[in-house]
C-alpha cells in the first residue's frame, strides 16, 4: 500500500461534527484571537528580538520582522482557509493527511514537535531568565541554566550551569492549568494578554523619547564586523557568514525572530474547540498575526534604539533580560517601569507556554486517534474532557529540554518546524484546489487562481528561504530529528495506522 495513502476529507469532516463526543467547543472568535496572541507575544518578542539584532541584523531587526511577517501573512492565509474548511484539532498535520497523504502527515506532525514542545521548552527557558532578573540574580547560575551553558565573565570567575529548575516549575504549573480544562485555561490566558500588550505599549511610547539616533547607525552589520568574544577569548557571536551581516543578516535574523510568530498557527490546533469554526478561525489566526506584527516592527525599533544591538551579544549586560536591561541602562527614572515589564513578561511567558503545550496535546490526540502514536495520548480525563495523559507526557519530554538544553538551541529548532509546516500547509492548499476544486470554503485565501495561486507559492518559497538562512548545526540536528520521526513511523506508526487497516 502507498506510503501517501490520503485519509478522505470526508471522514476529516465527520470527525469534525462529532464534537460532542471528544473535546468540548468552547471558544469565540475573541477567545481565539487572544489565544494567538498569548502564543505570539512573548519570547520572540522579548527574547529573540535582542539575539537576532546582536547574532545577524543589528538595528535592521525591524526589517527581519517586516521579512518574517510576509511569509507568515501567506502561510497564516493558507492555515485560515484550512482551518475554516476542515475545522478539527492536528493542525498542518491534519491537513497533510488529506492533500499529501499519510507519510508527509507523519513527517509534519514529528516537526511539529519541534514547533509547539521546544517552542514550550524555550519559553520557559526565558521565563527561567527573567525570574532571576527580577530576583536580582537570586537563582545561582548553576541552577538557572542548562549544563551546556557557561561563560568566564570579567573577573575570570567561570560560571557553569547544572539544571535550569525554574523552567521545570513554570512548565508543572500550566500542565496542571491544561489538564483542568481549555476554557479556563483560555480565561487565564485573557487576563495575560491584556497585561502583556498594556506593558509593551507603554515601553514603546516611553522608550521611543529614549531612542539615542547614533544606535540606528549604521542600519544593517557591516560586512568584516569583527567576532565579539568573552574574556576567556570565547566567542560568543561571528559575523563572517552571508546571513550575519547586510541583507543577508536581515534574511538571517528574520529566521531568528520567525520564532516570534509562531503562535498565530497554534489558534489552529484548537479549530475543534471553537464555537464557529468556519467563520471565527480566520478572524482568530489573521487577527492575532496583524496585532502582534505591527507592535513587533515597534518594539524592535525602540529597542535596538535606546540599546545599542552590540550590548545584546554581552552575558553581563543584555544577552539575558534584554528589555529590562535596556530600561535600567540607558532609560533613567524608568527603573519602576523595567520591574512592570519584567512582571508582564514573566506572565506573558506563561500564557505562551501555556498555548504551545495546549497546541502540542491537541496535535498528538489526533495523531494518536489516526493511530500513529499511542492510544493514551488521546485518553481523555473522564470529568474535564482534556487529554490529561498527554499533557503528562508532554510535561516529562519538554521539561528534560528545558532543564538541560540552551534556550538558543531549542528555539533555533523550533524554528525550523514552524517553517516546515507552513511550507508543507502552503503546498497543501495548492494541491486541495486541484483535488477539490468545489469544496466548500468558507474561507478563501485572496490571490490563489487556479492558474496562478501567488499566495500559496509565495508562502512556500519565503518560508523555505528562511529554513536555508538557519545555521548549519540547526539544520544538522534538525535533519536527524526528522531521520529518527522516520524510523519510529516505519516500526510503529506504519503498523498501527488506522487508514491502513481499514483499507
Amino acid at each position: 500500500m502507498s506510503l501517501f495513502i490520503t485519509k478522505p476529507l470526508e471522514q476529516l469532516l465527520a470527525q469534525a461534527s462529532e464534537s460532542e463526543k471528544g473535546l468540548k467547543r468552547t471558544l469565540g472568535a475573541t477567545n481565539l484571537v487572544a489565544l494567538g496572541i498569548g502564543a505570539i507575544i512573548g519570547a520572540g518578542l522579548f527574547v529573540r528580538t535582542a539575539a537576532a539584532a546582536g547574532q545577524a541584523a543589528g538595528p535592521a531587526v525591524t526589517l527581519s520582522f517586516v521579512v518574517a511577517a510576509v511569509g507568515c501573512a501567506f502561510a497564516g492565509l493558507c492555515y485560515a482557509e484550512f482551518a475554516a474548511m476542515i475545522p478539527i484539532a492536528g493542525s498542518a498535520y491534519a491537513y497533510s493527511y488529506v492533500t499529501m497523504g499519510e507519510l508527509v502527515a507523519w513527517i509534519i506532525g514529528w516537526a511539529l514537535i519541534m514547533e509547539y514542545a521546544l517552542g514550550a521548552a524555550t519559553v520557559s527557558i526565558a521565563w527561567s531568565e527573567y525570574l532571576n532578573k527580577l530576583l536580582h540574580g537570586g537563582i545561582p547560575y548553576a541552577w538557572s541554566h542548562s549544563p551546556f551553558e557557561g561563560y568566564t565573565d570579567s573577573a575570570g570567575v567561570v560560571h557553569q550551569g547544572i539544571v535550569n529548575a525554574p523552567a521545570l516549575i513554570i512548565l508543572l504549573l500550566l500542565t496542571l492549568l491544561l489538564i483542568k480544562g481549555t476554557s479556563e485555561s483560555a480565561f487565564v490566558n485573557a487576563i495575560i494578554v491584556f497585561i502583556k500588550v498594556s506593558i509593551v505599549l507603554i515601553f514603546i511610547v516611553v522608550g521611543w523619547k529614549f531612542i539615542n539616533p547614533a544606535n540606528h547607525t549604521p542600519y544593517f552589520i557591516p560586512e568584516g564586523t569583527p567576532a565579539v568574544t568573552d574574556s576567556a577569548g570565547k566567542v560568543l557571536a561571528d559575523y563572517s557568514g552571508v546571513f550575519k551581516h547586510g541583507w543577508g543578516g536581515v534574511l538571517g535574523g528574520a529566521a531568528i525572530v520567525f520564532f516570534a510568530f509562531i503562535g498565530f498557527d497554534a489558534v489552529s490546533t484548537a479549530a475543534q474547540e471553537a464555537k464557529n469554526p468556519k467563520r471565527d478561525m480566520p478572524i482568530g489566526i489573521l487577527g492575532s498575526l496583524v496585532v502582534c506584527t505591527i507592535l513587533y516592527i515597534l518594539f524592535g525599533h525602540v529597542l535596538t534604539g535606546v540599546a545599542n544591538w552590540k550590548d545584546f551579544v554581552d552575558p553581563e549586560k543584555g544577552r539575558e533580560a534584554s528589555v529590562a536591561y535596556a530600561i535600567h541602562s540607558y532609560m533613567p527614572g524608568y527603573d519602576w517601569l523595567a520591574t512592570a515589564v519584567t512582571v508582564a513578561i514573566l506572565a506573558g511567558f506563561s500564557s505562551v507556554i501555556l498555548v504551545m503545550l495546549l497546541g502540542q496535546s491537541r496535535v498528538f490526540y489526533t495523531m494518536s486517534g489516526d493511530g500513529l502514536i499511542p492510544k493514551v495520548f488521546s485518553e481523555l480525563h473522564p470529568k474535564f474532557k482534556t487529554p490529561y495523559k498527554s499533557n503528562w507526557i508532554l510535561f516529562v519530554f519538554v521539561g528534560l529540554f528545558a532543564a538541560f538544553v540552551p534556550g538558543h538551541v531549542a528555539g533555533d529548532l523550533t524554528s525550523f518546524g514552524t517553517l516546515f509546516a507552513f511550507v508543507l500547509v502552503s503546498i497543501g492548499v495548492l494541491i486541495l484546489r486541484v483535488k477539490s476544486p468545489n469544496i466548500e470554503r468558507p474561507f478563501r485565501s485572496p490571490l490563489s487562481s487556479p492558474y496562478f495561486p501567488i499566495v500559496p507559492i509565495l508562502g512556500a518559497l519565503i518560508c523555505a528561504a528562511m529554513i536555508v538562512a538557519l545555521d548549519a548545526q540547526t539544520l544538522t540536528v534538525a535533519f536527524v530529528w526528522m531521520a529518527i520521526g522516520l524510523v519510529v513511523y516505519f516500526t510503529y506508526g506504519k503498523n498501527n495506522s488506522n487508514l491502513r487497516k481499514k483499507s
